[in-house]
């Protein structure tokens, strides 16, 4: 299991670099095409980083507000509390805020830059439906989610891939249909030959950013499971969770395609029964489940 979690962590900080790369090589190869050269790279730059420090420091911000999650205190919800406090202690991570989606769907999802910045938000109808060891298995997953700095990685990524889809936009809109067609006229040969690939760029970028995205994502939430079955030491209160989590048919209503892959099961569950497993953000979670089994029992792992 260990072996796994290593193999997990290098090839997330591996695919975070591969979407870092082309938005480099993008911003270049759009600037060339609309005429500005290296500028293009720098305009590129500087959007990534202002947009990194906005979700960066404000990113769990944007997340909680956009779910309508309100912050709790001990007296309000005792065993989510208690539960998220014994999660915090085992982990070795200072205490998480703890807020409540009132929804009566079963999810849950973290959100924050560190451990020391960090949140646990939980639905109402998670609290509700699940037992303490069911709960106790969510919570930990998503500590988990805190410790392996998941949270941080996926605001970052979040982050690169909007930028993508942002200069990609730029680029179709303006340098292809204003400045860019005109400049290619009188550049020669090299101008229009950066033109086309500046176009296809511009259609392919994001959707391989994406992709990229989604991949981390779901190696991400396989390692969060492995993770919490270290914490709690009961796979099968995760297992159980889940299972529930599989079946509730409430939509949460909160959830969109940008935060669906924050939360511990696909929230978007239309799409997720659409969906291949490609443009799925999470595992299946019938396979989580068979891990987690496996794991119980001390069976092989499925492959």
């Amino acid at each position: 299991m260990y072996e796994q979690i290593a193999r997990n962590r290098r090839l997330s900080l591996l695919l975070i670099a591969v979407v870092a790369a082309l938005m480099v090589v993008m911003g270049y190869v759009i600037g060339v095409a609309t005429g500005i050269s290296w500028f293009g790279l720098v305009i590129a730059g500087a959007l990534a980083l202002v947009m990194s420090l906005t979700g960066y420091y404000k990113g769990d911000r944007i997340v909680l507000a956009a779910s309508r999650a309100r912050r709790v205190t001990h007296d309000e919800e005792p065993q989510l509390y208690n539960v998220v406090e014994e999660m915090s202690i085992a982990s070795g991570n200072p205490m998480p805020a703890v807020y409540v989606i009132d929804d009566t769907a079963t999810n849950a999802f973290a959100t924050g830059r560190n451990p020391e910045h960090a949140s646990i938000a939980v639905t109402s109808g998670l609290i509700q439906k699940l037992n303490r060891e069911e709960l106790q298995g969510v919570v930990a997953h998503e500590m988990s989610h805190v410790r392996n700095y998941d949270i941080l990685y996926a605001t970052l990524v979040g982050i690169m891939v909007g930028t993508i889809v942002l200069m990609a936009d730029f680029f179709l809109r303006w340098g292809f249909w204003g400045g860019g067609g005109r400049r290619s006229k009188g550049g020669g040969q090299a101008a229009i030959v950066f033109l086309v690939i500046g176009i296809v760029m511009a259609i392919v970028a994001p959707i391989a950013a994406r992709m990229v995205q989604l991949a981390i994502s779901r190696r991400r939430e396989s390692l969060a499971d492995a993770s919490a079955v270290e914490l709690t030491r009961n796979p099968n209160g995760l297992a159980d969770a889940l299972e529930k989590i599989s079946r509730d048919q409430e939509v949460l209503e909160v959830a969109n395609r940008a935060t669906a892959h924050l939360y511990i099961a696909n929230p978007v569950k239309n799409f997720e029964k659409r969906a291949s497993r490609m443009f799925s953000t999470h595992p299946p979670i019938e396979m989580r489940i068979q891990v987690l089994r496996a794991m119980a029992s001390g069976a092989p792992m499925p492959s």
